[in-house]
């Protein structure tokens, strides 16, 4: 016989394990922090293998159709600058980085939320004006 369960059951069990999976996701994240601080401590690499390494899973991913392009070497460079902050645990810079991103994040945001005015050529408000009947003169405006 069919065991039977509630949504609420559902909801409950799938909530759980994207919580579960949420902690290992920052558990791991950690543990990476941790060995990459010790390796870089160690002088077992710098910024340039860090460039190198980000340039070779790009290249990876492009090769296997995950990625459309190639970054360029300003992203790549970017990529690595913002991975060594974190490797160097220069809480001060990636917290002004941080705050740089939000600001950036806002300011596009605004931008979407401007009203836009659309301006039609000529010729369709011509159009429109013949379409809509003997109102001579007067110009259609949405």
């Amino acid at each position: 016989m069919p065991m039977q369960i509630g949504l609420d059951e559902l909801l409950t069990m799938l909530v759980s394990r994207v919580e579960d999976m949420t902690l290992d996701s920052e558990n791991q994240k950690s543990r990476f922090n941790i060995m990459f601080r010790m390796l870089y401590k160690k002088g077992l690499f710098d910024e340039k293998d860090a460039v190198d390494a980000i340039r070779e899973e790009n290249r990876i991913l492009l090769e296997l159709g995950m990625i459309k392009a190639m970054p360029d070497d300003k992203t790549i460079k970017a990529a690595a600058d913002n991975l060594m902050l974190w490797i160097k645990g220069d809480a001060k810079e990636i917290k002004h980085s941080m705050e740089e991103l939000q600001k950036r994040l806002q300011e596009a945001a605004e931008k979407q939320r401007a009203p836009k005015i659309d301006v039609a050529p000529a010729g369709v408000l011509n159009e429109l004006d013949r379409l809509g009947g003997s109102n001579s003169g007067k110009k259609l405006i949405l």
